[in-house]
């Protein structure tokens, strides 16, 4: 393990995301990919599936699902409430599209109107862009090497860091 990811482990800032740039991950859809117009969405459960099939980062762990607190996916859950584990068993049965899916979470939990899923996708795709998640942002870039203003979104930084998309010149 890195010397910073060590130490941010030890001193508990660690978000549980960092790796080595770029972290290629064959099956994993980019966030801002959306399932009947919702982002992040068909992202979480392509981490379940690929966590199921041990094939996530272990950095990645600590993050998934509602351990962390605002999390993508713990925020992706607060929206619809849900839990993530009975979307995660749900996902897991095998039997379902993304979009039987996203059906089942309305019904377990709640399906939101046009108005509140432009809301959750502007906030979303947004985050980090002038917010107060702008300073973790800048510590993700500086992780891997990249400096303030490569990218100008936390959708922007996963996509780059996964080399979908390259840093701004």
């Amino acid at each position: 393990m890195p010397t910073f990811l060590r130490r941010r482990v030890e001193n508990g800032s660690l978000s549980g995301m960092a790796n080595s740039y770029p972290t290629i991950i064959p099956g994993l859809r980019s966030p801002a990919e959306q399932i009947k117009g919702i982002v992040w969405f068909g992202r979480m459960l392509d981490k379940i599936r690929i966590a199921a099939a041990g094939k996530l980062p272990e950095g990645w762990c600590p993050a998934r699902g509602q351990n962390m607190k605002n999390s993508f996916d713990d925020r992706c859950c607060k929206f619809l409430k849900i839990d993530y584990a009975a979307i995660e068993a749900e996902t897991l049965k095998g039997d379902k599209a993304d979009e039987q899916l996203l059906e089942w979470a309305f019904q377990q939990g709640r399906k939101p109107d046009e108005q509140e899923v432009e809301v959750w996708n502007g906030f979303m795709m947004k985050r980090g862009w002038r917010d107060n998640g702008t300073q973790r942002l800048n510590e993700r870039l500086a992780e891997i090497g990249l400096p303030p203003g490569a990218v100008l979104t936390m959708f922007e930084f996963i996509d780059l860091d996964e080399g979908k998309i390259q840093p701004a010149k």
